[in-house]
């Protein structure tokens, strides 16, 4: 009888691994592991400019894989299990991104500076996702072995399809390459030289308070396509419930008192832009909305938690044979490994909290300890919950959010019963948040990862491994570019206040006696909690006693809103300094709860309700363009999706998008000298004394054009056709 063939989807009982464990090919390789820290540096920074402007992540793994086969191929021969540690090694960098980004960027809505703070960044990165691989070790076998064929994990699942495709002869990267230099030439066209507009904007005077406007970058078109016309519908639909509903309400009742300011704005509403009504009501709204949204699916998924931590510890508790008896397929790290190194990663938290504590937020020997302990105690939780959910439903869908606030709900109460209230506990209680959501997102994608390996026959020892080393490669650049981002995308807004140093009104405090700005010395002054000036830092004047100028950070602006970092510190300044607008957090609250009861996907509207809707009109557009060129079309199976034609194209998009428009930040550091003076000392080479016009080449040679809202829109639709054409043909 012929040897039937080999499938991803065979059932248990059929199943065999397309590289059988008594073969040896090459896997574990030193090209391998240098091209998949290439892609985990790359893809780390991008899906940190994507994450904190969109508030979303995608999957990076079958992009990486595609690129993986195309590169390796043309140095030689190269086996489906180097490809594999490839993405494996790759991939760690965008779930690692995901989560510093959902949880770390609060620091600056806390009232704390994040410019000087590479080094945190990096070893809280490290922590978390080292805490993440280790924690899955012991329930590899248990999810990924037993569970074949209850537990799909389909990423992991289409990933295992494209290597195998390559493997046979199969090559998809031209697609992702074509989406690449497309996106890319499109992006600097719009970012760096200046050609047309990046956001065009239509505020209609017959409709006051509203806006409708759209990012046209590369990178939400393609995040809008891969994540389909459902998900990015309801995106938009929050958009469209924030900016043309509730804004313009808010513009119309607020009219009747022209003179009133109400908290936290300290704007008449009659006075205040779209922009404005946006960062002062419709943020507070969204936090409470994306608050409830989170820990809705956090208990609609309960039952899964439990039955998922009830199996992970039954596993570690079982009998392990000896690695060296074991087969090549069935070889972990060592139980040791993952024993010692966790308490070695306790330690590292407790010394990153008593000897480089964040100035100004130094907390006791006792509490340290206490937090490193909640951090291994809810990280092995959520590790376990959120590598189970990840098999269920995808790792796009995790709520990692949803655990967090739980783990930080949970820690902000016991810190509030014991009095913990003060500015430092804050900061305290987002490390072991931060730690917890980072070892969460990582344990997803490594559960993806660790399917993957298990279906085309890896070892998972040295995918384990590439994993450790894609940590720790991806978190060297997370930390700086989520930096360069809160530097280069920040702005200095003229205004006039009066103040009273002597007297600083509640919430305001003073960061630096010292801030240089254009050669002239202010204070620094940081607001938070305010009714007499709006949360943000400032600078004073003293010869004049004002406020002359607004100091707007890039991370919570408009260009990088990042809601889940906002989510958290909402969370952390909620309980432990009831710092919040209590009535516009439950009308967030309440929105969901009826959204939820219409049948509606709560989060995804949540978060969309939170966004700019120049975010979400981008996406949609991109869902849109999913959904023509799939008419008529029948889709055989979920992973199928996965590697189309069209997704790999949007994932060149993205990859573009991100790249170029990193780049373009750091070419308008180098034009700037009061921005470059902004980084720590250690980025300091991109401060070159550049003219601030050397590149900006449209406004000089079409100046009337490259200012036309309507020419940037022309261009978008065109990028938007590329896409469809792409989706539309073939794989060869």
């Amino acid at each position: 009888m012929a040897e039937k063939p080999w499938s991803s989807t065979a059932p248990p009982g059929e199943f065999r691994p397309y590289v059988d464990s008594s073969q040896s090919p090459a896997e574990f390789s030193v090209r391998a592991i240098l091209l998949g820290a290439f892609f985990g540096i790359m893809f780390g920074a991008v899906s940190v400019y994507v994450g904190l402007r969109a508030g979303l992540t995608v999957s990076a793994s079958i992009p990486i894989a595609v690129l993986s086969v195309s590169i390796l191929r043309a140095f030689g021969r190269s086996t489906i299990l180097e490809n594999n540690i490839v993405q494996t090694t790759g991939s760690a960098g965008e779930s690692v991104a995901a989560g510093v980004i959902f949880s770390i960027p609060a620091l600056i809505f806390l009232g704390f500076s994040l410019n000087a703070e590479y080094w945190r960044i990096f070893f809280l990165a490290l922590i978390g996702g080292w805490l993440g691989v280790l924690f899955m070790i012991p329930l590899r076998r248990q999810l990924i072995v037993k569970e074949h064929g209850n537990l799909l994990y389909p990423e992991g699942t289409a990933c295992a399809d494209v290597l195998v495709a390559g493997e046979r002869g199969g090559s998809f990267a031209g697609r992702v390459f074509w989406g690449l230099g497309i996106g890319g030439v499109y992006t600097i066209c719009m970012n760096t030289l200046q050609a047309w507009p990046g956001q065009p904007d239509y505020q209609p005077k017959w409709f006051p308070g509203s806006s409708f406007r759209a990012a046209i970058t590369s990178e939400y078109l393609g995040v809008g396509y891969i994540i389909g016309p459902k998900v990015a519908g309801t995106l938009f639909a929050g958009g469209v419930f924030s900016w043309l509903v509730l804004m313009p309400a808010i513009k119309f009742f607020g009219s009747l008192n022209p003179t009133l300011a109400l908290y936290p704005s300290t704007i008449p509403i009659p006075q205040m832009s779209p922009d404005q009504l946006w960062a002062s009501y419709i943020r507070p709204m969204g936090a409470g909305a994306v608050a409830a949204a989170g820990l809705i699916t956090l208990l609609k998924t309960t039952p899964t938690i439990v039955s998922a931590l009830t199996a992970g510890l039954k596993d570690v508790r079982a009998k392990r044979g000896k690695l060296s008896e074991a087969k090549r397929t069935e070889r972990d790290l060592s139980i040791k490994v993952v024993l010692i190194g966790s308490l070695v990663l306790v330690v590292m938290v407790w010394a990153l909290l008593t000897f480089k504590p964040i100035p100004g937020a130094q907390t006791g020997v006792f509490a340290n300890l206490i937090a490193s302990i909640f951090v291994i105690v809810f990280g092995f939780l959520f590790v376990t919950v959120a590598s189970r959910i990840s098999g269920l439903i995808g790792n796009s869908s995790n709520p990692i959010s949803g655990m967090t606030i739980a783990t930080l709900m949970a820690t902000c109460a016991v810190f509030l019963v014991v009095g913990w209230t003060a500015g430092p506990y804050t900061v305290l209680a987002l490390t072991i948040g931060g730690v917890v959501c980072i070892a969460s997102a990582i344990a997803g994608a490594t559960s993806q990862d660790l399917k993957t390996g298990y279906l085309v026959g890896a070892t998972p020892v040295a995918q384990q491994i590439g994993l450790v080393i894609g940590v720790m490669v991806s978190a060297f650049a997370i930390g700086g570019t989520l930096i360069l981002m809160n530097v280069g995308l920040a702005q200095y807004k003229p205004m006039q206040l009066a103040i009273n140093m002597q007297q600083l009104p509640t919430g305001v405090h003073v960061e630096a006696e010292h801030q240089d700005y254009h050669g002239k010395d202010y204070v620094l002054l940081n607001a938070l909690g305010s009714h007499e000036v709006a949360d943000g830092k400032y600078l004073y004047d003293p010869s004049t006693k004002q406020i002359e100028i607004q100091w707007v950070q890039g991370i919570g602006s408009a260009q990088a809103a990042a809601p889940q970092a906002r989510l958290m510190a909402t969370v952390i300044n909620g309980i432990l300094n009831q710092q919040l607008p209590w009535r516009l957090v439950l009308l967030g609250v309440f929105l969901v709860i009826a959204v939820e009861l219409l049948g509606i996907r709560s989060l995804a509207f949540a978060v969309g309700s939170y966004l700019s809707i120049a975010t979400t009109m981008a996406m949609f557009a991109g869902g849109v363009v999913r959904w023509a060129a799939e008419l008529g079309r029948e889709k055989k199976s979920d992973s199928e999706s996965e590697v189309s034609p069209g997704s790999l194209y949007a994932s060149g998009l993205i990859a573009a998008g991100g790249v170029f428009g990193l780049l373009a930040i750091i070419i308008n550091l180098m034009q700037d000298p009061e921005l470059g003076r902004r980084l720590p000392h250690w980025m300091a080479f991109l401060h070159l004394p550049l003219r601030a016009d050397l590149f900006a080449w449209g406004p000089k040679l079409m100046p009337s054009l490259s200012s036309a809202p309507g020419l940037g829109v022309v261009m978008f639709v065109a990028l938007a056709v590329s896409l469809f054409v792409s989706a539309r043909k073939k794989l060869e």
